[in-house]
């Protein structure tokens, strides 16, 4: 709320870094309907993609995991067999994408549907869908096992009463148009940060909400191309901007524009991607195979068949074993050793 208050009012000061943002985004928005269109079947193979991906990564930053091996039987069976709470996560996570993905236009933004998106995030553990009832500072632990406080929240028991005021500044600020969508959209993500209403699990309905609101802004890019893979490939300095940004927020004396600036490129580098990756898939059939393709042309040095699938969640091994021995054929690959063992390198990294 003390982000979006902010906007409150006219003349709003926006950086020039920021509108810079906000027009891009705007020209990617207005392009989007193209690929959309043309392309369907590669887009459902970029829909599978982002789905898993984005269950995979957003579950990982916050130290939730699972082998890439169980990928197809936690997150694409209809009905899962889960060895632990890890993986439970992680297809609840799925499961709240999915209903994001399906039922967009009738999910509001308010308190009950954030409350749904962390029952369904955190797998119906005993407080899933409930506000925190103690108080609890985010702590950062370094290499050498020394703590600090990063940020003080919310305390619980005016966690209700400032989530109340949050969406109710939110509705305003879409009425009024202090400020354009996508920047309003950043400071909220902001806000519920650092309210930090959940016990645990307030990081993946950020992204979880962020991606709900970005499709109620008519932005498309998270169906195809997972934000939250985004996000953890820069997470270094997802926590850095947040950092900056939450510094006095209690007080409203923050500078939000460090985080919004950061959730804007990460729409925009979603946006880029997206481009690409449409316009590299010639054929539906060979749509995955370039997502394999894409995953070893960025890899440096030697790698291993398990970083590609790692890169590439929900690509069978078998496919990408196919698509490793096409391009060694082609010339464009060299092996050393067999099976799980071997070890690949890009011919022009010699």
């Amino acid at each position: 709320m003390n982000t979006l208050a902010l906007f409150t009012g006219s003349g709003t000061n926006i950086p020039a870094s920021t509108s810079w943002y906000v027009d891009v985004l705007a020209e990617f928005r207005g392009k989007q309907k193209l690929y959309t269109q043309q392309s369907p079947q590669k887009l459902k193979v970029l829909r599978e993609h982002a789905l898993i991906e984005s269950a995979v990564s957003s579950n990982r930053i916050e130290g939730v995991a699972m082998e890439a091996a169980r990928i197809p039987n936690v997150l694409v069976a209809t009905k899962p067999l889960f060895r632990d709470r890890d993986e439970e996560e992680i297809r609840g996570y799925r499961d709240a994408l999915t209903w994001i993905h399906e039922q967009t236009t009738h999910i509001p933004i308010n308190e009950p549907s954030l409350k749904t998106l962390h029952r369904m995030a955190r797998g119906q553990i005993w407080d899933a869908g409930e506000y925190k009832l103690r108080d609890g500072d985010i702590i950062e632990r370094n290499a050498s096992g020394v703590e600090r406080v990063r940020f003080r929240p919310v305390p619980a028991n005016e966690t209700s009463a400032q989530m109340s005021r949050l969406i109710q500044t939110w509705n305003q600020c879409q009425e009024e148009r202090w400020v354009p969508t996508i920047i309003a959209v950043a400071a909220f993500n902001l806000d519920f940060l650092c309210i930090h209403p959940f016990r645990d699990g307030n990081g993946r309905v950020s992204r979880l909400a962020l991606l709900l609101q970005t499709y109620h802004a008519g932005m498309e890019v998270g169906r195809y191309i997972s934000l939250e893979r985004l996000v953890e490939q820069n997470k270094d300095r997802y926590y850095q901007t947040l950092e900056q940004s939450s510094f006095g927020w209690h007080e409203a004396r923050h500078d939000p524009w460090p985080f919004i600036n950061y959730v804007l490129d990460i729409l925009r580098t979603a946006y880029r991607e997206f481009e690409e990756r449409v316009g590299q898939m010639t054929e539906p059939r060979g749509a995955k195979a370039e997502l394999v393709r894409n995953a070893v042309r960025k890899c440096q040095g030697e790698f291993r068949l398990v970083d590609i699938e790692r890169a590439c969640p929900g690509v069978g091994r078998e496919w990408i074993r196919t698509v490793l021995a096409d391009m060694k054929k082609s010339g464009e690959l060299t092996c050393t050793g067999r099976g799980m063992a071997a070890r690949w390198r890009q011919v022009t990294d010699r």
